[in-house]
């Protein structure tokens, strides 16, 4: 076995800096570098440590705000997919555990109770009903096909990423309409 040791010391003696070694108790050789200038510290009291840093914090630049960018059909899309996805899972827990628990509370809350409140509604909260739950239920859907498609490798170019955005639209709106109509 062989080993290779680089050595700067050439470098740091031009830079101003001494190379030193010394023999460690195992043997081996330890080179440390020292700087011929010294640095001089003080000590500061918590508040005025914390004063530094705060002054330091407010002259840092921030990075940019999303606000700043022009909206993309892309990024608009991936927000939209990820509130479709949370807002369908939070009805389909609170309604899962509201079917299951409210009989314990002595609230009627079983499928006929459900038909009947439905068909005591007039036809405009019906297809308003229909429409809230059918709009995030196919763009979540189908734009998850999407991101399958982007899982195998294909729609990946920009061209490809506007093209099945804009297709995602037109189905969901489709779908929707095919929903909240039949």
């Amino acid at each position: 076995m062989s080993f290779r040791t680089i050595s700067v010391g050439m470098n740091l003696a031009r830079k101003g800096l001494s190379p030193r070694t010394a023999l460690l108790a195992n043997g081996s050789l330890l080179r440390s570098m020292t700087s011929k200038r010294f640095v001089q510290t003080e000590s500061i009291t918590p508040t005025a440590e914390q004063d530094i840093l705060n002054s330091q914090r407010l002259k840092r630049p921030s990075s940019p705000h999303f606000t700043i960018y022009q909206p993309q059909l892309s990024w608009i899309g991936s927000i939209a997919n990820r509130v479709t996805g949370v807002g369908l899972s939070v009805l389909l827990y609170g309604f899962s555990i509201s079917y299951i628990a409210a009989p314990a509370f002595g609230i009627p809350f079983d499928s006929a109770d459900i038909v009947a409140l439905v068909h005591q509604l007039p036809e405009w909260a019906k297809l308003t009903g229909k429409f809230i739950l059918a709009a995030p239920f196919t763009y979540h859907g189908i734009n998850g096909l999407r991101h399958l498609s982007w899982d195998m490798g294909k729609l990946l170019t920009v061209k490809g990423a506007w093209r099945s955005g804009y297709a995602v639209l037109a189905a969901t709106a489709v779908s929707t309409i095919a929903l909240v109509f039949w």
